[in-house]
């Protein structure tokens, strides 16, 4: 919430020094610039394409699975794999359509993690893992802002999020991402 993605490279930064993990860290960076996760503008510009405007909750979610790794990252819920799996088996089929973020937590839960407020006005990422380390976090992007002809950025165009994307954090970062309707109709030129 405090500083985006500079508060999070220090703080990622300093905690690898710390825990003499300088390795861990350089390597996941030279991995996340391979995969596209990591342009000159960090995860943010990553996500600049393919995301409307500043999305830091997404970019949260791409060092909180760095974080993991690590055995830095606490969750508030973790999923059994049974629930994992029912949950990546219905993504294709389940963004097919528009869903927002009532339909998310009432077909999912609440998540392992809320990247973003608890505010219903704005957008923020609902993360679901495991205890398993070696499953990748499953992360559903939601979105509030202008109407598409709108000009004023106020009121949102929702009365609460709206789901855009789902990623699995493996591989090609673009790639990653199962986009909703609404997730291509934003989505940036």
């Amino acid at each position: 919430m405090y500083g985006n993605e500079v508060a999070l490279r220090i703080l990622v930064d300093h905690l690898a020094h710390v825990e003499q993990r300088e390795d861990h860290w350089s390597a996941a960076l030279q991995d996340w610039k391979t995969h596209g996760a990591f342009m000159s503008t960090g995860v943010t510009g990553a996500f600049a394409c393919l995301i409307p405007g500043h999305y830091a909750c997404g970019v949260a979610s791409i060092y909180a699975e760095f974080a993991r790794t690590q055995g830095w990252l606490q969750a508030d819920r973790t999923l059994t794999l049974q629930e994992y799996r029912a949950l990546t088996a219905t993504i294709s089929t389940w963004t097919a359509l528009n869903r927002t973020l009532t339909e998310v937590t009432t077909a999912f839960g609440p998540p392992s993690i809320l990247f973003g407020g608890n505010n219903p006005l704005y957008g923020k990422t609902l993360s679901y893992l495991t205890g398993v380390p070696e499953e990748p976090m499953i992360s559903f992007h939601l979105w509030n802002g202008p109407a598409l002809e709108a000009e004023q950025q106020w009121p949102p165009a929702h009365a609460e999020p709206v789901l855009l994307a789902v990623r699995i954090g493996e591989g090609n970062f673009g790639q990653s991402f199962t986009f909703t309707p609404e997730g291509r109709l934003r989505r940036p030129v």
